[in-house]
């Protein structure tokens, strides 16, 4: 299997609109204080490559406060993780979620998702604040990032761009929200890469325009001073990096804490192996292969996950271009 990066066209409106949401998750602009101990740990697990074990913690976060949006934003999150892994495969020489059709268990995900925006809706009616209008954001995000590996185009552009009046609407009310500007930037970035045909339909789609610049900034803004948005910002980032500007060198330094702070994430150690494989490091490449596929767990495991199996046979493919 050849692994160069042919020629990419520029960015389509559905990749654009998906990419943007997929890292919209951002949540409140609030000291870490004033997190649960159940919303730190299960953030923790999500990072860590378990969604699952995220998933149980933020079920009694969601029984004990069952009319705050968090817990079921941060579920949504982990279950698109865990969507991400299972349809992750290799294209072009990159490891992606490219593409999938629908499934049953999507219903529940939207109906997560829906939950996330009324309540949200629920608690802007009683006090407006920048906290619930980006929980509301959030939850459209949340939808398009699924509508999108769908090829839903029309519904991606709908929550989308919902996503991103939600987000604005949070910055007119704490204008230093980074995790809202970084929210923000991925859009302004995505939006700059259209062709000029795409830029036509987003014309009459009413898609507001963007500036590649700006958004980068935007996005490390994020990074630097978000307060639960870093993780995937740096994530999202170092992708785009890879994708479109084939700066592989300035992707590695964005992602590479993402692998040494969560170790057990086989995402994280299967990026930074396709970076390395990029930049002909293919020892150091090897090494994150081989640990995404540790983390992964046993080759025959008979209780191994979907996104297990997968994660072991993107990692073993790429060992065995090596050779």
């Amino acid at each position: 299997m050849n692994f160069a990066i042919p020629q990419i066209r520029p960015l389509p409106l559905i990749a654009l609109v998906y990419l943007l949401v997929a890292t919209g998750f951002t949540t409140a602009q609030a000291s870490p204080q004033k997190l649960s101990p159940e919303a730190t740990q299960a953030m923790d697990k999500i990072y860590s490559g378990d969604p699952q074990a995220a998933v149980v913690i933020l079920h009694s976060l969601e029984i004990a406060q069952p009319e705050n949006p968090l817990g079921f934003l941060l579920e949504g999150d982990a279950v698109w993780w865990q969507i991400y892994c299972d349809n992750s495969e290799v294209k072009y020489g990159m490891v992606d979620a490219w593409k999938r059709g629908k499934k049953t268990e999507d219903e529940s995900y939207f109906a997560l998702t829906d939950k996330v925006i009324s309540l949200s809706e629920a608690q802007i009616a009683k006090s407006n604040s920048a906290e619930m209008h980006l929980y509301a954001g959030d939850g459209y995000a949340l939808k398009a990032r699924l509508y999108g590996l769908r090829g839903e185009n029309r519904a991606v552009a709908r929550a989308g761009v919902a996503a991103r009046t939600e987000f604005l609407a949070a910055l007119e009310l704490d204008p230093q929200m980074a995790d809202a500007t970084a929210g923000l930037g991925l859009y302004n970035y995505y939006v700059d890469s259209l062709s000029s045909a795409v830029k036509v339909l987003r014309f009459f789609m009413g898609i507001p325009g963007g500036n590649r610049d700006e958004g980068v900034r935007q996005i490390q803004d994020g990074i630097d001073h978000g307060v639960l948005s870093q993780v995937e910002m740096r994530f999202y980032l170092a992708k785009a990096l890879r994708t479109y500007d084939r700066d592989y060198e300035k992707a590695l330094l964005v992602a590479r804490p993402l692998a040494s702070h969560y170790p057990y994430n086989s995402i994280f150690q299967l990026l930074l192996g396709n970076l390395n494989v990029e930049l002909g490091r293919t020892e150091k490449a090897a090494e994150y292969f081989h640990a995404a596929a540790q983390s992964a767990g046993q080759k025959d495991c008979a209780n191994c996950s979907a996104c297990q199996v997968r994660s072991r046979e993107i990692a073993s493919t790429f060992l065995a271009e090596r050779h």
